[in-house]
Protein backbone atom coordinates (compact mmCIF):
# COMPACT_ATOMS: atom_id res chain seq x y z
CA UNK A 1 0.00 0.00 0.00
CA UNK A 2 1.34 3.85 -0.82
CA UNK A 3 0.85 5.30 2.62
CA UNK A 4 0.25 9.02 2.76
CA UNK A 5 3.39 10.37 4.80
CA UNK A 6 2.90 11.64 8.01
CA UNK A 7 4.99 12.49 11.05
CA UNK A 8 4.94 10.20 13.89
CA UNK A 9 3.56 12.55 16.42
CA UNK A 10 0.59 15.09 17.02
CA UNK A 11 1.70 17.48 14.39
CA UNK A 12 1.15 15.18 11.69
CA UNK A 13 -2.44 16.20 11.37
CA UNK A 14 -1.38 19.80 10.50
CA UNK A 15 1.60 19.17 8.46
CA UNK A 16 0.51 19.27 4.98
CA UNK A 17 -0.89 23.30 5.77
CA UNK A 18 3.32 24.07 5.99
CA UNK A 19 5.88 24.72 3.75
CA UNK A 20 8.55 22.60 3.01
CA UNK A 21 10.71 23.81 5.16
CA UNK A 22 8.18 24.10 8.15
CA UNK A 23 7.18 20.83 7.33
CA UNK A 24 10.72 19.29 8.06
CA UNK A 25 10.77 21.02 11.14
CA UNK A 26 7.34 19.81 12.34
CA UNK A 27 8.47 16.43 11.32
CA UNK A 28 11.55 16.47 12.77
CA UNK A 29 9.95 17.97 16.08
CA UNK A 30 7.43 15.12 16.29
CA UNK A 31 9.97 12.53 16.11
CA UNK A 32 12.11 14.14 18.66
CA UNK A 33 8.77 13.89 20.93
CA UNK A 34 8.78 10.00 20.00
CA UNK A 35 11.97 9.59 20.42
CA UNK A 36 12.21 11.24 23.91
CA UNK A 37 9.29 8.59 25.15
CA UNK A 38 11.04 5.48 23.58
CA UNK A 39 14.07 6.53 25.09
CA UNK A 40 13.00 4.67 28.09
CA UNK A 41 12.51 1.02 26.71
CA UNK A 42 16.09 0.10 27.45
CA UNK A 43 14.65 0.26 31.24
CA UNK A 44 11.32 -1.22 30.38
CA UNK A 45 12.66 -3.99 28.70
CA UNK A 46 14.06 -6.13 31.50
CA UNK A 47 10.98 -5.89 33.91
CA UNK A 48 8.35 -6.39 30.71
CA UNK A 49 10.08 -9.02 29.37
CA UNK A 50 9.98 -11.32 32.91
CA UNK A 51 6.17 -9.78 33.34
CA UNK A 52 5.36 -11.55 30.05
CA UNK A 53 7.17 -14.75 31.02
CA UNK A 54 4.89 -14.70 34.86
CA UNK A 55 1.65 -13.94 32.61
CA UNK A 56 2.19 -16.90 29.56
CA UNK A 57 3.20 -19.57 32.98
CA UNK A 58 0.14 -18.29 34.48
CA UNK A 59 -2.13 -18.32 32.13
CA UNK A 60 -6.35 -17.57 33.19
CA UNK A 61 -9.23 -18.34 31.12
CA UNK A 62 -12.10 -15.77 30.54
CA UNK A 63 -13.30 -14.42 33.15
CA UNK A 64 -10.68 -15.71 35.71
CA UNK A 65 -8.28 -13.55 35.11
CA UNK A 66 -7.88 -11.92 38.34
CA UNK A 67 -3.98 -12.77 39.34
CA UNK A 68 -3.22 -10.73 35.71
CA UNK A 69 -5.85 -7.99 36.76
CA UNK A 70 -3.85 -7.48 39.98
CA UNK A 71 -1.03 -7.78 38.09
CA UNK A 72 -1.90 -5.23 35.63
CA UNK A 73 -3.79 -3.03 38.60
CA UNK A 74 -0.57 -2.86 40.34
CA UNK A 75 1.75 -2.11 37.19
CA UNK A 76 -0.44 0.98 36.51
CA UNK A 77 -0.62 2.21 40.25
CA UNK A 78 3.23 2.24 40.34
CA UNK A 79 2.91 4.40 36.74
CA UNK A 80 0.68 7.08 38.27
CA UNK A 81 -2.56 5.75 36.66
CA UNK A 82 -5.98 6.34 37.92
CA UNK A 83 -6.82 2.92 38.61
CA UNK A 84 -10.44 1.29 37.94
CA UNK A 85 -10.44 -2.42 39.07
CA UNK A 86 -13.09 -4.85 38.62
CA UNK A 87 -14.60 -3.57 35.16
CA UNK A 88 -16.97 -6.21 33.87
CA UNK A 89 -15.56 -8.70 36.28
CA UNK A 90 -11.96 -8.70 35.53
CA UNK A 91 -11.44 -5.96 33.30
CA UNK A 92 -9.02 -3.22 34.59
CA UNK A 93 -8.63 0.84 33.20
CA UNK A 94 -5.99 3.03 34.14
CA UNK A 95 -6.34 6.67 33.24
CA UNK A 96 -3.43 9.23 32.83
CA UNK A 97 -4.73 13.04 32.32
CA UNK A 98 -1.67 15.44 31.10
CA UNK A 99 -4.10 18.59 30.13
CA UNK A 100 -6.02 19.50 27.72
CA UNK A 101 -5.71 17.59 24.32
CA UNK A 102 -7.10 14.63 22.72
CA UNK A 103 -8.12 11.58 24.75
CA UNK A 104 -6.76 8.18 23.09
CA UNK A 105 -7.68 4.59 24.31
CA UNK A 106 -5.07 1.90 23.79
CA UNK A 107 -6.54 -1.89 24.44
CA UNK A 108 -4.87 -5.36 25.22
CA UNK A 109 -6.68 -8.63 26.22
CA UNK A 110 -5.45 -11.19 29.22
CA UNK A 111 -7.55 -14.25 28.72
CA UNK A 112 -6.26 -17.58 27.86
CA UNK A 113 -7.84 -20.78 26.54
CA UNK A 114 -8.33 -23.86 27.48
CA UNK A 115 -5.57 -25.97 25.83
CA UNK A 116 -2.60 -27.94 27.11
CA UNK A 117 0.75 -26.45 26.01
CA UNK A 118 2.90 -27.78 23.71
CA UNK A 119 5.60 -25.43 23.12
CA UNK A 120 8.69 -26.65 25.34
CA UNK A 121 9.34 -23.31 26.52
CA UNK A 122 10.77 -23.19 29.95
CA UNK A 123 8.26 -20.80 31.06
CA UNK A 124 5.52 -23.20 29.35
CA UNK A 125 1.98 -22.94 31.19
CA UNK A 126 0.91 -25.99 33.14
CA UNK A 127 -1.94 -24.88 34.91
CA UNK A 128 -4.86 -26.40 34.78
CA UNK A 129 -8.59 -24.60 35.52
CA UNK A 130 -12.36 -25.35 36.37
CA UNK A 131 -14.26 -24.21 33.07
CA UNK A 132 -17.78 -22.99 32.97
CA UNK A 133 -19.38 -26.30 32.87
CA UNK A 134 -17.54 -27.65 35.58
CA UNK A 135 -14.67 -29.37 33.82
CA UNK A 136 -11.45 -29.39 34.73
CA UNK A 137 -9.14 -28.50 31.52
CA UNK A 138 -5.88 -27.12 30.64
CA UNK A 139 -5.39 -23.91 30.34
CA UNK A 140 -2.57 -21.90 27.54
CA UNK A 141 -2.19 -18.59 26.63
CA UNK A 142 -2.29 -20.10 23.13
CA UNK A 143 -3.38 -16.85 21.26
CA UNK A 144 -0.90 -14.06 22.29
CA UNK A 145 -3.08 -12.63 24.72
CA UNK A 146 0.12 -12.60 27.03
CA UNK A 147 2.21 -10.63 24.94
CA UNK A 148 -0.77 -7.69 24.38
CA UNK A 149 -1.16 -7.11 27.82
CA UNK A 150 2.76 -6.74 28.26
CA UNK A 151 3.10 -4.52 25.54
CA UNK A 152 0.51 -2.67 26.89
CA UNK A 153 2.01 -2.61 30.36
CA UNK A 154 5.30 -1.63 28.44
CA UNK A 155 3.70 1.32 26.33
CA UNK A 156 1.54 2.53 29.35
CA UNK A 157 4.96 3.12 31.83
CA UNK A 158 6.52 4.92 28.85
CA UNK A 159 3.93 7.19 27.66
CA UNK A 160 3.58 8.29 31.69
CA UNK A 161 7.49 8.61 31.92
CA UNK A 162 7.29 10.83 28.74
CA UNK A 163 4.28 12.89 29.84
CA UNK A 164 5.97 16.41 29.35
CA UNK A 165 6.44 15.46 25.79
CA UNK A 166 2.63 14.74 25.12
CA UNK A 167 -0.86 16.76 25.86
CA UNK A 168 -4.34 15.06 26.72
CA UNK A 169 -5.61 11.79 28.49
CA UNK A 170 -4.32 8.39 27.67
CA UNK A 171 -6.78 5.83 28.68
CA UNK A 172 -5.44 1.68 29.02
CA UNK A 173 -7.88 -0.40 29.01
CA UNK A 174 -7.25 -4.25 30.15
CA UNK A 175 -10.22 -6.51 28.74
CA UNK A 176 -11.29 -9.21 30.03
CA UNK A 177 -12.96 -12.52 28.49
CA UNK A 178 -12.01 -11.68 24.51
CA UNK A 179 -12.37 -15.53 23.88
CA UNK A 180 -16.10 -15.55 24.74
CA UNK A 181 -16.54 -12.47 22.94
CA UNK A 182 -18.20 -11.10 25.93
CA UNK A 183 -15.70 -9.00 27.76
CA UNK A 184 -16.00 -5.76 25.80
CA UNK A 185 -19.45 -5.58 26.47
CA UNK A 186 -19.25 -6.68 30.00
CA UNK A 187 -16.83 -3.53 30.41
CA UNK A 188 -19.54 -1.48 28.68
CA UNK A 189 -22.37 -2.74 30.38
CA UNK A 190 -20.94 -1.86 33.53
CA UNK A 191 -20.42 2.02 33.31
CA UNK A 192 -17.21 2.39 31.72
CA UNK A 193 -18.06 4.93 29.47
CA UNK A 194 -19.06 6.68 32.67
CA UNK A 195 -15.21 5.80 34.65
CA UNK A 196 -13.27 7.41 31.13
CA UNK A 197 -13.53 10.84 29.09
CA UNK A 198 -15.01 10.18 25.78
CA UNK A 199 -11.95 8.79 23.50
CA UNK A 200 -11.47 10.62 20.27
CA UNK A 201 -9.82 7.30 18.69
CA UNK A 202 -8.98 3.97 20.18
CA UNK A 203 -6.29 1.25 19.41
CA UNK A 204 -5.94 -2.29 19.45
CA UNK A 205 -3.42 -4.61 17.87
CA UNK A 206 -2.84 -9.02 17.91
CA UNK A 207 0.34 -11.03 17.14
CA UNK A 208 -0.13 -12.71 14.35
CA UNK A 209 1.51 -15.99 12.70
CA UNK A 210 4.03 -13.68 10.83
CA UNK A 211 7.66 -12.66 11.11
CA UNK A 212 8.71 -11.36 14.57
CA UNK A 213 9.03 -7.35 14.16
CA UNK A 214 6.67 -6.91 11.27
CA UNK A 215 3.53 -4.19 11.57
CA UNK A 216 0.36 -4.21 9.04
CA UNK A 217 -2.54 -2.46 9.22
CA UNK A 218 -5.28 -1.63 6.72
CA UNK A 219 -8.56 0.50 6.47
CA UNK A 220 -12.05 -1.11 6.35
CA UNK A 221 -12.87 -4.81 7.13
CA UNK A 222 -9.35 -6.56 8.49
CA UNK A 223 -11.49 -8.75 11.05
CA UNK A 224 -14.13 -10.82 10.07
CA UNK A 225 -17.72 -11.15 12.30
CA UNK A 226 -18.30 -14.10 13.84
CA UNK A 227 -21.74 -15.84 14.37
CA UNK A 228 -21.85 -19.64 16.41
CA UNK A 229 -25.47 -21.44 15.67
CA UNK A 230 -26.18 -24.43 17.90
CA UNK A 231 -29.36 -25.84 16.03
CA UNK A 232 -31.15 -29.27 17.58
CA UNK A 233 -32.79 -31.26 14.65
CA UNK A 234 -35.84 -33.55 16.25
CA UNK A 235 -37.00 -37.22 14.62
CA UNK A 236 -38.48 -39.75 16.15
CA UNK A 237 -36.30 -43.00 18.03
CA UNK A 238 -36.34 -46.60 18.06
CA UNK A 239 -34.73 -49.78 17.20
CA UNK A 240 -32.41 -49.73 14.40
CA UNK A 241 -33.58 -53.11 13.02
CA UNK A 242 -37.18 -51.33 11.68
CA UNK A 243 -35.77 -47.82 10.32
CA UNK A 244 -39.63 -47.64 8.61
CA UNK A 245 -40.87 -46.86 12.12
CA UNK A 246 -38.28 -44.01 12.47
CA UNK A 247 -37.64 -40.05 11.69
CA UNK A 248 -33.60 -40.82 11.85
CA UNK A 249 -32.04 -37.39 13.03
CA UNK A 250 -28.36 -38.74 11.87
CA UNK A 251 -29.47 -39.26 8.24
CA UNK A 252 -31.04 -35.67 8.52
CA UNK A 253 -28.02 -34.26 9.96
CA UNK A 254 -25.47 -35.67 7.29
CA UNK A 255 -28.03 -33.74 4.50
CA UNK A 256 -27.81 -30.53 6.17
CA UNK A 257 -24.65 -30.51 6.48
CA UNK A 258 -23.93 -31.10 2.81
CA UNK A 259 -26.56 -28.90 1.81
CA UNK A 260 -25.30 -26.25 4.16
CA UNK A 261 -21.81 -25.82 2.18
CA UNK A 262 -23.76 -24.92 -1.33
CA UNK A 263 -24.68 -21.38 0.38
CA UNK A 264 -20.76 -19.97 0.05
CA UNK A 265 -20.76 -21.96 -2.89
CA UNK A 266 -23.83 -20.41 -4.54
CA UNK A 267 -26.01 -17.92 -2.77
CA UNK A 268 -23.02 -15.88 -1.41
CA UNK A 269 -21.42 -13.47 -4.94
CA UNK A 270 -17.53 -14.35 -5.97
CA UNK A 271 -16.69 -10.86 -4.87
CA UNK A 272 -18.04 -11.64 -1.54
CA UNK A 273 -15.92 -13.44 1.72
CA UNK A 274 -17.86 -15.97 3.85
CA UNK A 275 -16.79 -19.46 5.35
CA UNK A 276 -19.18 -21.45 7.03
CA UNK A 277 -18.03 -24.04 9.52
CA UNK A 278 -19.82 -27.38 11.35
CA UNK A 279 -17.80 -27.57 13.90
CA UNK A 280 -19.67 -29.94 15.88
CA UNK A 281 -22.55 -32.47 14.96
CA UNK A 282 -23.54 -34.87 18.14
CA UNK A 283 -26.43 -37.74 17.94
CA UNK A 284 -27.27 -41.23 19.64
CA UNK A 285 -25.94 -43.69 22.53
CA UNK A 286 -25.45 -46.65 20.39
CA UNK A 287 -25.32 -48.48 16.91
CA UNK A 288 -28.72 -49.93 17.33
CA UNK A 289 -30.36 -47.30 18.41
CA UNK A 290 -31.86 -44.32 16.21
CA UNK A 291 -31.62 -41.08 18.22
CA UNK A 292 -34.32 -38.67 19.07
CA UNK A 293 -32.25 -35.66 18.08
CA UNK A 294 -29.36 -34.51 16.56
CA UNK A 295 -27.16 -31.50 17.30
CA UNK A 296 -24.83 -29.37 15.05
CA UNK A 297 -23.10 -26.68 16.02
CA UNK A 298 -21.74 -24.36 13.10
CA UNK A 299 -19.73 -20.91 12.99
CA UNK A 300 -20.31 -18.45 10.30
CA UNK A 301 -18.10 -15.71 9.49
CA UNK A 302 -18.47 -12.57 7.24
CA UNK A 303 -17.12 -9.51 5.99
CA UNK A 304 -20.36 -7.55 6.09
CA UNK A 305 -24.05 -6.71 7.75
CA UNK A 306 -26.09 -8.03 4.60
CA UNK A 307 -23.65 -11.44 3.49
CA UNK A 308 -24.02 -11.87 7.32
CA UNK A 309 -27.79 -11.63 7.31
CA UNK A 310 -27.86 -13.27 4.38
CA UNK A 311 -25.87 -16.54 5.28
CA UNK A 312 -27.79 -16.86 8.91
CA UNK A 313 -31.07 -16.85 7.04
CA UNK A 314 -29.85 -19.50 4.46
CA UNK A 315 -29.01 -21.70 7.02
CA UNK A 316 -32.47 -21.78 9.23
CA UNK A 317 -34.01 -21.60 5.76
CA UNK A 318 -32.32 -25.13 4.57
CA UNK A 319 -32.48 -26.52 8.09
CA UNK A 320 -36.03 -26.16 8.37
CA UNK A 321 -36.64 -27.41 4.85
CA UNK A 322 -34.53 -30.47 5.42
CA UNK A 323 -36.62 -31.24 8.42
CA UNK A 324 -39.65 -31.09 6.42
CA UNK A 325 -38.79 -33.44 3.93
CA UNK A 326 -37.85 -36.18 6.65
CA UNK A 327 -40.91 -35.56 7.91
CA UNK A 328 -39.86 -34.18 11.69
CA UNK A 329 -41.89 -34.47 14.47
CA UNK A 330 -41.36 -30.91 15.54
CA UNK A 331 -39.95 -28.11 13.85
CA UNK A 332 -35.69 -27.36 14.48
CA UNK A 333 -34.39 -25.15 17.09
CA UNK A 334 -31.98 -22.43 17.05
CA UNK A 335 -29.37 -20.79 19.16
CA UNK A 336 -26.47 -18.08 18.16
CA UNK A 337 -24.62 -17.57 20.58
CA UNK A 338 -20.32 -16.24 20.84
CA UNK A 339 -21.22 -13.70 18.10
CA UNK A 340 -18.47 -11.36 17.32
CA UNK A 341 -18.65 -7.85 15.49
CA UNK A 342 -17.12 -6.89 12.62
CA UNK A 343 -13.86 -5.23 13.08
CA UNK A 344 -13.70 -2.27 10.10
CA UNK A 345 -11.14 -0.14 10.47
CA UNK A 346 -11.56 3.92 9.76
CA UNK A 347 -10.25 5.05 6.60
CA UNK A 348 -9.23 8.31 8.02
CA UNK A 349 -7.61 7.19 11.19
CA UNK A 350 -6.01 4.56 9.64
CA UNK A 351 -4.36 6.43 6.97
CA UNK A 352 -3.28 8.65 9.54
CA UNK A 353 -1.48 5.52 11.17
CA UNK A 354 -0.47 3.94 8.44
CA UNK A 355 1.78 6.49 7.74
CA UNK A 356 3.15 7.18 10.90
CA UNK A 357 4.00 3.13 10.94
CA UNK A 358 5.29 3.65 7.70
CA UNK A 359 7.51 6.59 8.56
CA UNK A 360 8.40 4.63 12.20
CA UNK A 361 9.26 0.72 11.07
CA UNK A 362 10.19 0.91 7.45
CA UNK A 363 10.39 -2.04 5.48
CA UNK A 364 9.34 -3.84 8.28
CA UNK A 365 5.82 -1.82 7.95
CA UNK A 366 3.09 -4.25 5.63
CA UNK A 367 0.08 -3.71 4.61
CA UNK A 368 -2.50 -6.09 6.47
CA UNK A 369 -4.88 -8.58 4.74
CA UNK A 370 -8.06 -9.58 5.88
CA UNK A 371 -8.31 -12.20 8.53
CA UNK A 372 -11.17 -14.13 9.06
CA UNK A 373 -10.29 -14.48 13.00
CA UNK A 374 -12.63 -12.26 14.84
CA UNK A 375 -12.71 -9.67 17.79
CA UNK A 376 -14.85 -7.93 20.25
CA UNK A 377 -12.59 -5.02 20.43
CA UNK A 378 -14.74 -2.36 18.09
CA UNK A 379 -17.97 -3.20 20.68
CA UNK A 380 -16.01 -0.62 23.12
CA UNK A 381 -15.05 2.20 20.29
CA UNK A 382 -18.67 1.51 18.76
CA UNK A 383 -20.55 1.62 22.45
CA UNK A 384 -18.51 5.11 22.74
CA UNK A 385 -19.01 6.29 19.28
CA UNK A 386 -15.24 5.98 18.36
CA UNK A 387 -13.51 6.01 15.44
CA UNK A 388 -10.63 2.97 15.64
CA UNK A 389 -7.79 1.05 13.79
CA UNK A 390 -6.80 -2.55 14.79
CA UNK A 391 -3.08 -4.15 13.38
CA UNK A 392 -1.23 -7.35 13.46
CA UNK A 393 2.50 -7.79 14.85
CA UNK A 394 4.54 -10.66 13.62
CA UNK A 395 5.47 -12.71 16.30
CA UNK A 396 7.47 -15.96 14.56
CA UNK A 397 11.11 -16.12 14.16
CA UNK A 398 12.16 -14.95 11.33
CA UNK A 399 14.55 -17.57 10.31
CA UNK A 400 12.03 -20.27 10.93
CA UNK A 401 9.84 -17.90 9.15
CA UNK A 402 11.66 -17.72 6.55
CA UNK A 403 12.99 -20.80 5.98
CA UNK A 404 9.29 -22.63 5.76
CA UNK A 405 8.68 -20.04 3.21
CA UNK A 406 11.23 -20.98 1.20
CA UNK A 407 10.19 -24.57 1.38
CA UNK A 408 7.20 -23.68 0.71
CA UNK A 409 5.55 -25.04 4.28
CA UNK A 410 4.37 -22.10 6.13
CA UNK A 411 1.35 -23.62 7.12
CA UNK A 412 2.66 -26.83 7.98
CA UNK A 413 5.95 -25.27 9.96
CA UNK A 414 4.72 -22.29 11.46
CA UNK A 415 2.17 -22.56 14.40
CA UNK A 416 -0.76 -19.96 14.03
CA UNK A 417 -3.08 -19.11 16.99
CA UNK A 418 -4.93 -21.48 19.35
CA UNK A 419 -2.42 -24.10 18.21
CA UNK A 420 -0.97 -26.11 21.39
CA UNK A 421 2.95 -25.12 19.94
CA UNK A 422 1.83 -21.43 19.01
CA UNK A 423 4.12 -18.76 21.10
CA UNK A 424 5.55 -15.36 20.10
CA UNK A 425 9.45 -15.45 20.12
CA UNK A 426 9.89 -12.95 22.44
CA UNK A 427 11.73 -10.25 21.29
CA UNK A 428 11.85 -8.09 18.66
CA UNK A 429 7.93 -9.16 18.90
CA UNK A 430 7.82 -7.35 22.59
CA UNK A 431 9.53 -4.47 21.52
CA UNK A 432 7.54 -4.11 18.44
CA UNK A 433 4.18 -4.22 19.65
CA UNK A 434 5.09 -1.79 22.43
CA UNK A 435 6.44 0.48 19.96
CA UNK A 436 3.61 0.35 17.81
CA UNK A 437 1.15 1.36 20.60
CA UNK A 438 3.51 4.30 21.90
CA UNK A 439 3.48 5.74 17.86
CA UNK A 440 0.12 5.21 17.49
CA UNK A 441 -0.20 6.88 20.59
CA UNK A 442 1.92 9.57 20.01
CA UNK A 443 0.56 10.51 16.63
CA UNK A 444 -2.69 12.35 18.49
CA UNK A 445 -1.17 12.80 21.81
CA UNK A 446 1.91 14.33 20.26
CA UNK A 447 2.64 18.18 21.48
Amino acid sequence: MTAPVHAAGGSGARIFDLSEEQRGAARDHAMGDLAAVLAGLEEVRPWQEDFYRDLHRNPELSHQERRTAAKVADRLAQSGFEVHSGVGGTGVVGVLRRGSGPTVLLRGDMDALPVREATGLDYASEVRATDPDGREVPVAHACGHDMHTACLAGAAHLLAAGADQWRGTLVALFQPAEETGDGARGMIDDGLAGLIPRPDVAFAQHVLPAPAGQVGIRAGAVLSAADSMRIVVHGRGGHGSMPQATVDPVVLAAAIVVRLQTIVSREVAPTETAVLTVGRLHAGTKSNIIADEAELQLNVRTYSEATRRAVLDAVRRIVTAECEASRCPREPTFELFDRFPLTSNDSEVTGRLAGAFSSFFGDDYREMSMQTASEDFSDVPAALGTPYSYWGVGCIDRDAYEAAAAAGRVSEDIPVNHSPNFAPVIQPTCDTGTRALVVAAMEWLGA
